[in-house]
């Protein structure tokens, strides 16, 4: 039965919002008359839905709205369910214990609507598929396979687990490159800021000497004048190449191009492909190890790749794999993926402990990501240091010479 969140008026006068679950919503209108409310406002949950109880708008309707969760609160809220279900309690008294506790209404809406259709006779992966903007298609596929096996509460639990291991590494990854992301920020403005305008001020005051400037100086002044004169056009024209670059990026074959080479690139492209190859190898991991058959599983995990040159391969070892290949053997021949994903895939079908291999190798490959990430970052802080160290050197040399110059002349 869906769920129906309401704005009605009660016969003081007060204001009365909540969710209810109702056939249509003119039954939902029904039942709050029958409570001595006056009904305002009564949406379908997720959606606007009309009179007949057909669904009303379509990507205009959604536009500007907010996802309900977001990786943390989605982690979160996953581990909550499990623990719930992991308990013994049923997926129905769960669900209305996590509506009771949501953190605001539109999560608390979404919950209910999810409970709504659990009462119904839905299928939990099923309702959750009906919320594509919260959940992904992989998240509702590793539910629906622990639904299948009788294992929900377990599923529950890895399903955490991965989110929660995601989320760190995406936090470790944005803490390494935050610094030297302020500090080249800040030293372009300050750049700016002495070129544009220090430089000029001090040369304007030697500019009656009727003598030639060094050669550091007037350099200065015709970067000043430019920067000065043509700034907004230059910055225009970034823009404009910035704006044409993505949309060439959004054309299948450059994009793969552009991150095939990204991937060559000798610090950042070995960061690239450990960071794609854990995320790949972990999410296999966790699908198979709930059930989900080892082509689905392929497939899911290829469509969670950034890079489209890693994904291709991995689009490309799932045919090996369907056409009867190991997986190993698959992705050994994929040169792009390190060769600890196959290696640890060989062993896990060796032992026939697939999961838990693959899970040990995106480990692996995730605190080697972690590694370098630190590692670059630690080399960056003191490069940017100095390289804007000397670039206000050389703007400070190139307003004191004319000085020194001018007190030699004195003399």
């Amino acid at each position: 039965m869906p769920a129906y969140a309401f704005e009605a008026i009660d016969q003081e006068g007060r204001s009365r919002t909540g969710v209810l679950e109702a056939d249509t919503a003119r039954s939902a209108r029904s039942l709050l008359r029958a409570q001595a409310l006056i009904p305002l406002a009564v949406d379908l949950v997720g959606q606007a839905e009309g009179e007949d109880g057909v669904p009303q708008g379509g990507w205009l309707a959604r536009l500007g709205q907010r996802r309900v969760f977001d990786s943390t609160t989605l982690a979160v809220w996953t581990r909550q369910l499990a623990g719930l279900v992991g308990s013994g309690l049923p997926l129905e008294r769960a669900l209305t214990a996590l509506t009771d506790e949501a953190e605001n209404e539109p999560q608390r809406r979404l919950v209910a609507a999810l409970r709504a259709e659990v009462n119904a006779g839905s299928g939990f992966a099923r309702a959750l598929g009906r919320h594509p903007r919260e959940f992904s298609p992989i998240y509702t596929a590793v539910i629906g396979a622990g639904e299948q096996g009788g294992h929900l509460g377990l599923v529950l639990e890895r399903l955490a687990d991965d989110l929660e291991q995601r989320q760190a590494l995406r936090q470790k990854l944005i803490g390494a490159t935050m610094y030297p992301a302020i500090v080249t920020v800040i030293a372009i403005v300050i750049v700016i800021f002495l070129v544009s305008y220090v430089v000029p001020q001090v040369a304007a005051v030697f500019a009656g000497t009727k003598r030639a400037l060094p050669l550091l100086t007037t350099i200065m002044l015709a970067i000043s004048d430019v920067v000065r004169h043509h700034g907004w056009l230059m910055l225009g024209a970034l823009a404009t190449v910035v704006v044409a670059v993505r949309v060439m990026l959004l054309r299948p074959a450059v994009r793969e191009k552009f991150d095939a080479a990204w991937l060559r690139l000798p610090l950042v492209g070995r960061l690239a492909r450990g960071y794609n190859a854990a995320r790949f190898a972990g999410t296999l991991a966790m699908l198979t190890g709930a059930g989900v058959p080892i082509l689905r599983a392929l497939q899911a995990a290829a469509e969670t790749l950034g890079n489209r040159a890693m994904r291709a391969d991995a689009m490309d070892a799932l045919v090996l794999v369907r056409e009867g290949a190991p997986l190993a053997s698959a992705l050994t021949q994929k040169k792009r993926f390190p060769g600890i994903v196959a290696m640890f895939a060989r062993l896990g079908e060796q032992t026939g402990q697939l999961p838990a291999m693959l899970q040990r190798a995106a480990q692996q490959l995730g605190a080697e990501v972690q590694r370098r990430a630190m590692h670059l970052a630690t080399i960056l802080e003191p490069l940017l240091i100095v390289a804007m160290g000397a670039i206000v050197m050389m703007i400070v040399l190139a307003v004191l010479l004319p000085i020194i110059q001018l007190n030699q002349f004195v003399k």
